[in-house]
């Protein structure tokens, strides 16, 4: 029971309301490029694609689909973290099982994983503060609360035109003044306090319940209609991109060491804390795509609160549920935030530790004690993207980063169980060989959900990564000569 409610604590997050309205309506370029197709759409069809397919009301199936992956993947990242008696995230665990260059993959790839994920909460973020405003009557100039890159336009809620396709003039002023804030906290010095983080996932999720439970009477089943609006590319795509919803799970997978029995608790802990995130984020999908037509999400960063006032305008008596909702997510997104900005500078501090990065990244705040340049440039690496991006394009990268990091852990325990077989292991991922394979194949599949564009990014910061690592890293860490 420990070990569930640690999992859903750790995933019930912010995705939820932030990612999944551009996972439902995909994202739509006024271009058709092969850049734009997801990989494997365009190496069955071989045509270019006016952009990423979504999934429409059949998103509930990419969840399933989703869990399924997380599953067999928390099994592989507990069996690597049972090898290794000390805490730390996937980056520690290879560097002490697989040597420094997987390591600095792994790391590399974290740093992107935790900026990209902490931007799309960011835009989430101002999108919620923008309808809080809203709720009040307050309505700033359109400029200074919208992203400068908006790839589809924009458009309100009437469907008229606010912003053409492209770059324009402004910047997302919530999205990086949140982010600076809390970085200042982080800064200063912050203790984690299980307490506060239990309120918070509590309120996060009655937020859900609350939106399930007062929103489902108004569901149009016309709004169903067709279920999958873009078939198996769709249910693809839109799980490659509410993968990130799921960030939190490897949670429960490095508990072994706490664990009575790992060996039948953890699967146990792992399977109970999927079933029931995917219980909540299934409820709210359906109820969401029953309330408005699935196209209407599109580029929508708070597809839930603004579903909420819509409702509101037919409904007033709905306003209340809206603000209670509103505040949920809201705090629920800064606790994210911060858990996540910390994480970025913790593996920024480690690798700076083990001679990785330079010891500026490690250096420590005379008076508070923290990793204050990592911190700070943690903070501004993600505040200035959130205040350009919109959530559609940091979305596709927030999850294509963490997909890899967990292909390299499964590869790194098929390598290990034929390397060292006999060294100890407080779990080992029950089916042999099974769980390490499915977590590459699935993993792989959702991968390659992606558009084109997305990998040729990934594959430019991997490129930077490995020069940094044989021109800096290797010649400076501390197994170095």
């Amino acid at each position: 029971m420990a070990l569930t409610s640690l999992g859903i604590g750790a995933v019930i997050g912010s995705g939820i309301f932030t990612v999944v309205g551009t996972a439902i309506a995909g994202q739509q370029f006024e271009v058709k490029s092969i850049l734009n197709a997801p990989l494997l759409d365009y190496l069955i069809h071989h045509s270019g694609s006016f952009g990423r397919p979504g999934a429409g009301p059949a998103i509930a199936l990419s969840f399933v689909l989703v869990a399924i992956v997380c599953a067999f993947t928390a099994l592989c990242y507990a069996e690597l973290a049972s090898m290794i008696p000390i805490a730390g995230s996937a980056y520690t665990y290879t560097y002490a099982t697989l040597g420094e260059l997987i390591a600095w993959i792994i790391g590399w790839d974290l740093i992107l994983e935790y900026a990209v994920s902490n931007i799309a909460v960011s835009i989430g973020f101002a999108a919620h503060v923008v309808d809080l405003l809203d709720w009040f009557g307050m309505h700033p100039s359109l400029r200074w609360i919208s992203p400068a890159y908006l790839p589809g336009g924009l458009t309100d809620l009437a469907g008229n035109t606010l912003y053409d396709p492209g770059w324009h003039f402004g910047f997302n002023i919530p999205a990086f003044v949140i982010v600076m804030a809390l970085t200042v906290i982080l800064v200063r010095g912050i203790r984690e306090s299980a307490e506060t983080n239990n309120i918070m996932v509590l309120l996060k999720i009655a937020a859900i319940i609350i939106f399930v439970g007062f929103a489902a009477r108004y569901i149009n089943p016309n709004n169903y209609h067709p279920f999958s609006p873009n078939g198996y590319s769709g249910i693809l795509t839109g799980g490659a991109i509410i993968f990130f919803t799921y960030i939190g799970f490897d949670s429960v997978s490095t508990a072994a060491e706490e664990a009575k029995n790992p060996q039948r608790d953890l699967p146990i802990g792992i399977i109970a804390t999927l079933i029931i995130c995917t219980i909540l984020y299934i409820a709210v999908v359906v109820v969401l795509t029953g309330l408005v037509p699935w196209q209407s999400l599109r580029d929508n960063a708070a597809p839930v609160v603004n579903t909420l006032k819509v409702l509101t305008g037919i409904h007033p008596h709905m306003a209340w549920v809206r603000l209670a909702v509103l505040i949920g997510a809201m705090l629920g997104m800064i606790s994210s935030l911060l858990v996540f900005q910390l994480g970025q500078a913790r593996v920024w501090f480690a690798m700076s530790r083990d001679g990785l990065l330079p010891r500026l990244f490690g250096k420590v705040h005379q008076r508070f004690r923290t990793p204050h340049v990592a911190t700070w440039i943690a903070g501004f690496a993600v505040g200035i993207p959130a205040g350009l991006l919109d959530i559609g394009t940091v979305a596709d990268l927030a999850n294509i980063g963490t997909l890899f990091a967990f292909v390299l852990v499964a590869i790194g325990v098929l390598i290990l169980r034929y390397r060292e077989p006999e060294r100890p292991r407080a779990f080992r991922a029950p089916g042999g060989p099974f769980a390490p394979i499915m977590t590459i194949v699935t993993c792989l599949l959702l991968m390659a959900g992606l558009p084109i564009l997305n990998w040729l990014r990934f594959f430019g910061w991997m490129a930077i990564g490995l020069v940094i690592y044989f021109v800096y890293s290797r010649r400076h860490s501390e197994f170095a000569g």
